[in-house]
């Protein structure tokens, strides 16, 4: 096989969606796996659409979910320039050699010296290719008309230009969605014009949502760009790895990968004819497993930000630290933790008909009364907490379920959570006094 060269070629028209991140992403594995190049192409010809730091934005966002590449408008390159508009004149040189072999035509705009030039569809040819995905596919030159392949304003059409710029660039695989699937035979007869050689095609199956219906921008269940993950705290391993999993399925149990693992495994014999459907519940998993494995030092540092936009005093490293210890196996990305926190400090303090019925049936007033004492003598903190509750369960003859349940709907108003001493600790003393004896007057 020649040297792998693929690209991914995004118009500057906004942010980063998922489906497009996808696409890089699978050129990018395909690249790396191959020992080949990645290369950032920007197909900025639709002037109208294009947004200011509409390029930026694209660039950044990958770089953010892990991606890097080989040629770009940002590094530069041997095949460049790499933004279309930089590139005009070499449209319009190809486009006025088709005009001389006959193979294109012009046409005028009625009154106007402007014309457009529209290639020449042979006739009674079939395009047949071997797609990387989907196997041969087929189609008859008599199903398309005549096309225009220059506008008037010396713009080219997409699927003009994108067989110049893949050709001058030695492009050697096309990756895609399968929406471009209509569009390869055109690619392919200005291929043949010019006796190109065709790069592989592959066309990527449509990403669904849960419902099975094709993930649209308007889909407002899904959150659909880069940013915004990157916004709520998820992290970008964790990004890279679920977008991997759309549409593509490694050998072996393990989904859980990292950069390296993938890019060995990756292998476009296992891209799938289904459509990939984007489960949300499979990303919070993924993400969550990658917020485990993180240091708490480095979570803290990470949610540190989050928790002070909603103006949370952060009493101390430490005790930023002991929190998101504590919570840190409930997150499934980093924003979370504000709510989480809220819910945790309540000042509403209630005790739900369940949690009160319990201790009812348990008598547990008289073993309250005597933590509460017991409390109200101690250093507040979680390794002393967790010796005074164990201590007052010696004196009481109390343990298990029957001693640590009832403390816990007396301090927090719930019957499960996290480690109760340090949840204790973090909430303070004097709320855990407030909320006991709250309690034992309800009882």
């Amino acid at each position: 096989m020649k040297k792998v060269r693929v690209r991914y070629a995004p118009s500057p028209t906004g942010l980063l969606h998922i489906g497009n991140a996808r696409s890089a992403l699978f050129n990018y594995l395909f690249a790396r796996h191959h020992g080949g190049d990645f290369i950032i192409r920007i197909e900025d010809t639709d002037v109208a659409r294009n947004v200011e730091g509409g390029e930026e934005s694209q660039l950044t966002n990958l770089k953010w979910l892990g991606l890097d590449w080989n040629e770009s408008p940002d590094k530069g390159g041997n095949y460049g320039p790499y933004r279309q508009l930089e590139r005009l004149e070499l449209y319009t040189k190809y486009a006025n050699e088709l005009l001389e072999k006959g193979l294109a035509y012009k046409e005028y705009r009625e009154d106007s010296d402007k014309f457009a030039i529209r290639f020449k569809v042979p006739e009674n040819v079939t395009y047949q290719f071997d797609d990387m995905v989907r196997g041969t596919l087929k189609f008859e030159s008599k199903e398309i008309e005549d096309w225009i392949i220059m506008k008037d304003n010396g713009i080219p059409t997409y699927n003009f230009a994108v067989v110049v710029d893949d050709h001058l660039m030695e492009i050697s695989h096309v990756l895609r969605g399968e929406e471009h699937i209509t569009n390869t035979p055109k690619q392919i007869m200005v291929y043949n014009a010019f006796g190109w050689e065709t790069p592989v095609f592959g066309h990527m199956t449509i990403i669904v949502n849960e419902n099975k219906k094709k993930l649209s921008k308007r889909d407002k269940n899904v959150i659909q760009f880069i940013s915004e993950y990157a916004n709520l705290g998820y992290l970008p391993e964790a990004m890279f790895n679920f977008i991997s999993l759309l549409g593509f399925s490694p050998k072996g149990e393990e989904e859980i990968l990292t950069q390296e693992e993938i890019i060995a495994l990756f292998d476009d014999k296992r891209l799938s004819k289904a459509p990939a459907m984007f489960d949300k519940e499979k990303l919070a998993y993924v993400n969550s497993r990658y917020i485990k494995k993180l240091e708490v030092s480095k979570l803290a540092e990470l949610a540190r930000p989050y928790l002070e936009k909603e103006n949370i005093v952060i009493e101390s490293q430490e005790w930023l630290e002991t929190l998101v210890g504590l919570l840190q196996d409930r997150l499934t990305y980093i924003a979370e933790i504000v709510s989480l926190y809220k819910a945790f400090f309540h000042e509403n303090f209630v005790i739900n008909e369940e949690e009160k019925q319990f201790l009812v049936e348990n008598n547990s007033k008289e073993l309250l009364v005597s933590m509460l004492n017991a409390f109200e003598a101690i250093e507040f903190d979680a390794p002393t907490i967790e010796q005074t509750i164990k201590q007052v369960g010696k004196d009481t003859g109390i343990k298990g379920k029957l001693l640590f349940m009832p403390a816990r709907i007396a301090t927090t108003g719930e019957m499960h959570g996290p480690s109760l001493p340090v949840s204790l600790a973090l909430l303070g003393k004097e709320r855990i006094i407030s909320r006991i004896k709250e309690t034992i007057k309800q009882l």
